[in-house]
């Protein structure tokens, strides 16, 4: 889980449409917390942190959005456009949520219920947390 990667969901198909679940063990954590953003006006951003300790599964629920993830090294665009697909970010890694599309809709799944002391809100604290 040290890395942040792409992971499959069970998707069932049906002609009535289809269904992708997520259960405890479809993810490498026990998940405490789901929330979700939309109606993200265009050109906004989200995200703009990183977490200490906690680890987050993202999925765009419908429409499209890029996750640009920085290591405080390097940096690499995730798209995420499929129900069926999630981006695992582990503890320690930026995140950036931007280019949503109209009907745009990001589910998290998170480690842990909120907790502020968990963030990193500016990215020089980030890269001196990432040196330490």
């Amino acid at each position: 889980m040290n890395i942040p990667r792409r992971i499959a969901l069970p998707k069932i198909e049906d002609q009535r449409g289809n269904l992708s679940v997520i259960e405890q063990d479809s993810l490498p954590f026990k998940f405490k917390r789901v929330y979700y953003l939309y109606d993200v006006p265009s050109g906004a951003s989200r995200g703009g942190h990183a977490h200490r300790k906690q680890s987050e599964f993202l999925i765009a629920l419908s429409g499209s959005f890029d996750v640009l993830i920085k290591t405080g090294l390097g940096e690499e665009v995730f798209t995420l456009n499929k129900p069926n697909e999630g981006l695992l970010i582990p503890n320690g890694y930026w995140r950036e949520l931007d280019n949503f599309s109209s009907a745009g809709i990001c589910l998290v799944a998170a480690e842990e219920a909120f907790e502020e002391d968990d963030y990193i809100r500016d990215y020089d604290d980030f890269v001196a947390f990432k040196k330490s």
